[in-house]
């Protein structure tokens, strides 16, 4: 007779706090997110200055942070936020009309990033990926962030970001090559390990040696070097100059 197997741990809720200034923009977003099982709403916040303190007492597993407030913005609450060795994960909140803030954003460390108009189902997604440790990567705005990043600054800023991008990926061996190309592709865990024919615990490690490797902070800094690279382009040819 087979002896059983334990049980199990019942899988714990994600932590979720959330900021923005607007009452009903918070109360919309509670009431989406709140009606998830899996989705333990801990704490609300108005202005980034108040992140700080609540992420001490409520200790949430991730934060969703609009980037518009009065007092303290979100992305200066982000990069404070990640600069600590507890921090939780920061999707950002955001319109198409803030491409530069979110690549700021994105560059102090947040996980991804939600426009506010997305469907309710979708931001649930977002949450659960993050907490899961499998930041949210929309390609469509992903590529539009990164092609705003790509065209600002003088033109020899831009070759010398794809020469340094170019050398820094040319020292990753070539399983960790396909890896980091497929998450700027923005593709999840699962579908790099399917594309690639790996485990998905491959995959993961793979990807941890990449953001050790430059130390970054999460899989969106990856994109964006590949993307600074040129290896995002259909022809494989580096970003105009």
């Amino acid at each position: 007779m087979t002896a059983p197997t334990p049980m199990d741990p019942v899988a714990q809720p994600v932590r979720l706090l959330i900021v923005d200034d607007d009452p009903l923009v918070r109360a919309g977003l509670a009431l989406m997110l709140g009606g998830a099982d899996d989705i333990d709403i801990v704490g609300e916040a108005a202005d980034g200055s108040e992140v700080a303190d609540l992420v001490d007492r409520l200790r949430p597993d991730v934060v969703l942070m609009d980037i518009r407030m009065p007092t303290m913005d979100g992305l200066t609450a982000t990069e404070a936020l990640r600069t600590r060795p507890d921090a939780p994960e920061v999707i950002v909140l955001t319109t198409f009309h803030a491409d530069e803030q979110v690549l700021r954003a994105i560059r102090a460390g947040a996980a991804g990033f939600v426009l506010k108009d997305t469907s309710p189902a979708r931001i649930v997604d977002s949450v659960r990926r993050v907490a899961a440790g499998d930041p949210v990567l929309s390609p469509a705005v992903t590529r539009r962030l990164m092609a705003r990043a790509a065209g600002t600054g003088p033109g020899g800023d831009r070759v010398d970001r794809a020469d340094r991008a170019r050398r820094r990926i040319a020292t990753l061996a070539d399983r960790e090559r396909e890896v980091a190309i497929a998450v700027g592709r923005g593709r999840s865990n699962a579908e790099i390990a399917a594309a690639l024919y790996l485990s998905v615990a491959t995959v993961k490690t793979q990807v941890s040696r990449i953001l050790a490797r430059f130390d970054f902070n999460n899989r969106v800094q990856i994109a964006l070097l590949v993307y600074d690279a040129g290896l995002l382009d259909d022809d494989g040819a580096g970003p105009a100059a």
